[in-house]
């Protein structure tokens, strides 16, 4: 299973991102080598308008499964949802590491409509 998290920074150890269309980084892990992962800068980030749409279309590239954010915003959320992305929220002030941990113990709330309006 390929998993996306927004991130704050380039590592496991890296906060996950409260934003999903205007985080910093995406880091993709493969569920199976966790030690291995790519990262991926947002560059929806600069948009004034439409940041949630390119995040998700870059991620939706990537054939992901599963998408952890602190908040997906509708437009985002959208677009995961149609190509079949589950998506999860947890809190920010969690690391990359335990959010993995963390969905794997089923302790990720898994979203059935977006988690916030905009958020910015």
């Amino acid at each position: 299973m390929k998993i996306c998290i927004s991130s704050t920074g380039k590592n496991l150890s890296s906060s996950v991102d409260p934003r999903f269309g205007r985080c910093a980084y995406f880091l993709i892990i493969d569920s199976e080598n966790k030690e291995e992962f790519e990262v991926i800068e947002n560059i929806g980030t600069h948009a004034q308008h439409g940041a949630g749409v390119t995040a998700a279309q870059i991620i939706a590239d990537k054939k992901i499964d599963v998408a952890i954010s602190g908040n997906f915003g509708p437009n985002a959320y959208l677009v995961l949802s149609q190509v079949g992305v589950k998506c999860y929220t947890t809190s920010s002030s969690m690391s990359i590491k335990e959010a993995l941990e963390f969905l794997n113990e089923g302790k990720l709330e898994e979203l059935v409509k977006p988690s916030s309006s905009h958020y910015k």
